[in-house]
């Protein structure tokens, strides 16, 4: 299934074709090569916006998925998850505070943001928040070789 890439802003470069297969290699350990995704890049304020008008927090934010399972609607197309909205610029901040490079900030949020679609949460309880914490923790090793926080 395709993995669909928009990138929206222009205040950081983001390697769209590094991301696509970055994004490749992580429905593959998963075993869910046949899922459609969508991936959009946008800026602080525009993720921002879409913060606040559909999930009423009027801030930016590293990382927003949608899925397309949820809801009454949720089984049309079992092919397509959903999609991932990344902040490149605060991507970019968080790369530079967790000393890690942007590309692998990226990678994180990939994982992060498609765990999501996958039906993990780390807002509902302190257990969901650690299965989905090993699973993010877990990903990224098998991805980049070493662990983050």
């Amino acid at each position: 299934m395709p993995i669909l890439i928009q990138n929206q802003q222009n205040k950081v470069n983001v390697n769209l074709s590094r991301t696509r297969q970055a994004f490749q290699k992580i429905l593959e350990l998963l075993d869910i090569e046949d899922k459609e995704v969508s991936i959009l890049i946008v800026d602080d304020e525009d993720i921002r916006k879409i913060n606040r008008d559909y999930l009423g927090r009027d801030r930016p934010t590293n990382v927003i998925s949608f899925s397309m399972s949820e809801g009454e609607f949720g089984d049309v197309n079992p092919s397509i998850l959903g999609d991932i909205i990344i902040s490149a610029e605060t991507a970019k901040k968080d790369a530079e505070n967790h000393s890690i490079p942007f590309e692998d900030e990226i990678d994180f949020l990939l994982i992060h943001g498609l765990l999501h679609l996958l039906g993990y949460d780390h807002e509902t309880t302190d257990s969901d928040a650690e299965i989905m914490k090993a699973k993010e923790k877990e990903l990224f090793f098998s991805l980049k070789k070493y662990f983050i926080d």
